[in-house]
């Protein structure tokens, strides 16, 4: 007699909640609970190529870092590209959309003890072309578990309102988790959404404090993902910026700002405040402070000594087209996505959900 495939379906209340995270963190657990652990995510929104095949960046980094061994394509059988939304109104046919999704999930959960499916964003996100986190999770016979990020108020509701949508499509929430709460408030609100939410019916399975590093992007996912030039500095482009200054001041007062892994955003005709940042960069590298990069925005360059100056001191320096405003906009509204090569975040992932999920609660419920 075949075995039953146990099945979790982690859904968010919205996007950025850690959902990702929470997915990576939770399958490395139970890949230790459990002999084979499969991992699908039916409808992803960014996709990347791989091996010929458009499949979702959370399905590639899910198994590059997990090791799950199952075809990429059936890990991710549907990615929105630009224009399917359109296209699917026009003539679309959701009939072929369920059909991919089963016959891939039917090959992810072969042989597999669990399953875990991710899905995007909240429990209505798909549903204009019928595939609504609900509807999929319904499709799939699936549990949900749903994440949020912290607070108290504004994630119940936010929690209790994907709970009722799931619930009108006859599908069980078993718990949710809360996620990136602020380290003072911590105390307060691990005690109080916990009560919140047990009054709604609701189990917390976890309460995760928010870890700044894991929103840390690198020089390089600001280029790759802002499609930024780069001049120099290529081999230090893994660094994690952990502040973004725009350089709009007299260079002898910039100079107490500069601090470790600070990228610089400035119009690229201040050659005297590119100057006064490899300074300080020569200065302090003893220390072991390193400045993050230079983004030089107006899509203007300085004097090829002046790059070579900046490449002898190994800073990254990009190059942006728009004005200093806007690059340093879409720098610090840039959504963070844990790359497959980021071992640091991958490991902080892991720890932070062994640490702060209660993974028996969860197997209970199942």
């Amino acid at each position: 007699m075949k075995n039953k495939v146990h099945k979790i379906f982690i859904s968010a209340t919205g996007q950025n909640d850690g959902k990702t995270s929470v997915s990576l963190g939770l399958i490395c657990a139970l890949k230790e609970r459990f002999q084979k652990v499969g991992f699908i995510k039916p409808v992803g929104q960014r996709y990347l190529v791989e091996q010929g095949h458009k499949v979702d960046e959370d399905s590639v980094l899910i198994e590059k870092v997990c090791g799950i061994e199952c075809k990429i394509q059936d890990m991710s059988p549907i990615a929105i590209e630009k224009g399917f939304t359109k296209k699917y109104i026009l003539k679309g046919s959701n009939k072929e959309l369920t059909k991919k999704i089963k016959n891939s999930f039917e090959a992810v959960s072969k042989d597999k003890d669990l399953v875990v499916i991710e899905g995007t964003g909240h429990a209505g996100v798909g549903s204009v072309f019928g595939l609504s986190n609900a509807a999929v999770a319904k499709l799939l016979d699936s549990k949900v578990v749903i994440v949020a990020s912290g607070g108290i108020g504004r994630p119940i509701d936010e929690i209790m309102l994907s709970k009722a949508l799931f619930e009108k499509e006859k599908v069980e929430v078993i718990g949710a988790i809360i996620n990136k709460v602020k380290a003072d408030k911590y105390e307060k609100v691990n005690k109080i959404v916990r009560m919140g939410l047990k009054k709604r019916g609701l189990k917390v399975l976890g309460v995760i404090p928010y870890v700044r590093s894991l929103s840390e992007p690198t020089v390089g996912q600001v280029l790759e993902e802002l499609g930024f030039e780069l001049l120099a500095g290529k081999n230090g482009i893994g660094v994690y910026i952990d502040k973004i200054l725009v350089g709009a001041m007299a260079p002898h007062d910039a100079l107490s700002y500069f601090s470790d892994r600070c990228l610089v955003i400035t119009p690229g005709d201040r050659e005297d405040l590119i100057l006064a940042v490899v300074g300080f960069q020569m200065d302090r590298a003893k220390e072991g402070l390193k400045i993050a990069g230079i983004v030089l925005t107006g899509g203007i360059k300085p004097h090829q000594t002046i790059i070579d100056l900046v490449r002898r001191a190994q800073i990254p320096l990009l190059l942006a087209k728009a004005d200093t405003y806007s690059v340093a906009s879409s720098v610090h509204d840039l959504t963070v996505k844990i790359k497959p090569e980021d071992c640091q975040k991958t490991r902080m992932a892991k720890d932070i959900v062994e640490k702060y999920v209660d993974i028996e609660m969860l197997l209970k419920q199942l």
